[in-house]
């Protein structure tokens, strides 16, 4: 463990504020009052450099980099236990956009340092990606920090704009602008953004909220310390004035996180914040602090990164 630094960090001093948004999807509702305490986050998500010098420093190997064992998979294939991750790849056509399956890809040999694939290198400056929990957890340890809570995220994320549906105001673009980025045109074919580009870009490139810190939208999902579960209305104790906001909240609980969908998979899921750069106007509107994501702990992709918090 290296010794705890503030340096390149954001002291957010804690308060209530609304959490939750009724305008969009199911799971960010219902609009409850949080409060959060005095907490320090990173300006930006924790990048390629950054994590290079973890693990440099400690000889860490990232949860993709492991081939799996398939007796912890039942139904995989020997010879599909490969070291690899899942990739990005945009389609040449429209395709139905509730098929994941046209637009992800499990590419042998893609990681942190090879973001698209063993021939690729990944950008110092960019947002580490195809990072698992364990392993954004790791490096906060090492670094002597912390994964934020759900709440702490969006908290910061609003940058002290109360109930504006979006990290700048109300409007996805005011006036034009671009303050993001996220998937510019129609996913997942076609692009407009004006580099040409539609994976991450540097940290920083896009203007800082009012707190600022960069990128707490788009650019990549990140991971909290929070079990997903969906809110739920919270009664006031009894005697309390039901203006009271609640503490930090810390979300649901392993058991409670596991895909419903899924109840052969016990694996439980942690609440993804942000919204990425794949995040666009006709398909996951989820570039909003409210928007939130349940990802299993397990699993990497190109458009997962995170970044660390300081309490007190």
């Amino acid at each position: 463990m290296r010794q705890q630094s503030t340096a390149g960090m954001r002291r957010i001093p804690g308060g209530a504020f609304t959490m939750g948004s009724e305008l969009f999807y199911p799971e960010e509702r219902p609009l409850r009052r949080v409060r959060v305490e005095d907490f320090w986050i990173d300006e930006t998500p924790v990048t390629n450099r950054q994590f290079a010098e973890f693990v440099e420093a400690t000889g860490y190997r990232t949860f993709v980099e492991i081939a799996p064992d398939p007796r912890d998979y039942p139904g995989l294939a020997p010879e599909a236990a490969m070291a690899g991750s899942l990739v990005f790849q945009r389609t040449a056509t429209p395709v139905p956009l509730d098929d994941f399956g046209q637009w992800w890809a499990f590419v042998a040999g893609a990681d942190w340092r090879h973001p698209t694939g063993p021939e690729s290198d990944a950008d110092p400056d960019h947002p580490v990606v195809h990072v698992a929990f364990a392993d954004a957890e790791a490096y906060a340890a090492w670094a002597g920090k912390a994964l934020p809570t759900e709440a702490e995220f969006e908290f910061a994320a609003r940058g002290g704009r109360e109930g504006a549906e979006y990290a700048w105001g109300d409007e996805l673009a005011p006036g034009g602008a671009t303050l993001a980025n996220y998937w510019q045109g129609l996913f997942p074919f076609a692009n407009q953004r004006a580099d040409g580009g539609y994976r991450t870009t540097p940290v920083g490139s896009y203007p800082a909220n009012g707190y600022g810190l960069h990128d707490m939208i788009g650019n990549v999902w990140e991971w909290t310390r929070d079990w997903y579960s969906v809110p739920k209305s919270v009664r006031p104790a009894r005697g309390k004035s039901p203006c009271c906001a609640i503490p930090d909240p810390r979300g649901g609980n392993l058991r409670g996180s596991v895909d419903p969908a899924q109840p052969g998979v016990p694996l439980g899921r942690k609440v993804l914040k942000g919204g990425s750069h794949l995040c666009a106007a006709n398909y996951c509107q989820r570039y909003r602090p409210a928007a939130r994501h349940a990802q299993s702990i397990d699993s990497a992709t190109s458009h997962i990164g995170f970044r660390c918090v300081v309490r007190g």
